[in-house]
């Protein structure tokens, strides 16, 4: 998955968020609805997040320094987080409050038609959205199923746009029947009620991708089968006995080190070390261009017993 695949989801998301946090304003102020506004602080803090993660994007390309020797790959996986604790506190947080308020001093909807007009106009852009980011995410995992490629994948951008979109998409049907209940019915608590959920579903899509955040920014390593085949390329070498600790960690979303414990066999000298471990390094890189820095620890020769 490229850096531009998750640039052209997140760009998506940002215009599209904008339009409809506008239009989902205008149509609170007009209308009352406590639903209407928990939908639009949702659109501006997904506006807000896209923002963030457009910058992650951007500062995981700076190359590395003096202060940041490996890069500076993990400021993605920051935001990202930063973006996880805005939905949780921000989004989900107001949306319930929001709500809460509302069902304790019910109103009547004022105009309630125009929340419907909004609400369509948001499902056209939204759907859009969730078009393209669905797009990409789908270029991206091929033919993984969806739950393995999020929990393998080392670029939460992406994931991250799909499960706001799907919440955005989710949260106007919740609004809708929030709307339509209390206009049918007569009765404002669902209104309420509505903002309530919205908020509810807002703090699952924070926590699942707090989640997901975590194990990257503690340091999380290739799978096993990448493991494996690391291991099967530096035992393959003609000048190597065995491989020892394979040793890996992703320090941005395409950018991993490897270290790998390596014993020679008894009887290489100093310079055909040096050619395999060249020839070595140049294998994994070749298949696996997502390694940017390998270390190769010579390893001792298990000690042979002496006759007394």
């Amino acid at each position: 998955m490229s850096s531009g695949e998750s640039k052209t989801a997140v760009i998506a998301a940002v215009i599209g968020n904008l339009a409809v946090a506008t239009i989902k304003f205008i149509a609170a102020t007009i209308t009352g609805s406590s639903a209407m506004i928990a939908e639009g602080i949702h659109s501006l803090v997904d506006t807000g997040n896209g923002a963030l993660l457009l910058l992650g994007l951007k500062q995981a390309k700076r190359p590395a320094d003096d202060e940041h020797p490996f890069g500076y790959g993990k400021s993605l996986y920051f935001w990202s987080l930063i973006v996880a604790m805005s939905i949780f506190g921000i989004g989900g947080g107001m949306s319930v409050y929001e709500g809460i308020i509302h069902i304790q001093h019910p109103s009547p909807l004022e105009n309630p038609l125009w929340n419907y007009v909004v609400l369509a106009i948001a499902f056209v852009i939204e759907g859009t959205s969730f078009f393209v980011a669905m797009r990409e995410f789908n270029k991206a995992r091929g033919k993984q199923p969806v739950w393995a490629f999020i929990r393998a994948s080392k670029d939460p951008s992406l994931y991250t746009v799909v499960f706001e979109d799907s919440a955005a998409m989710l949260g106007l049907i919740v609004a809708f029947l929030g709307v339509l209940l209390g206009h049918l019915l007569e009765n404002p608590y669902f209104d309420g009620g509505a903002s309530v959920i919205i908020g509810l579903i807002l703090m699952g899509v924070a926590w699942l991708l707090a989640v997901e955040t975590q194990g990257l920014l503690l340091g999380e390593g290739a799978d096993a089968a990448t493991v494996k085949r690391i291991r099967e390329i530096v035992d393959a070498d003609e000048s190597v006995d065995r491989a020892g600790d394979v040793l890996t960690m992703y320090m941005g979303s395409h950018d991993m080190i490897v270290n790998v414990g390596v014993q020679f066999k008894a009887g290489v000298h100093a310079e055909t070390v040096h050619r395999s471990v060249h020839r070595i390094e140049s294998a994994i890189e070749a298949e696996f261009p997502q390694v940017r820095n390998i270390y190769i620890e010579v390893e001792s020769l298990p000690r042979v017993p002496t006759e007394k």
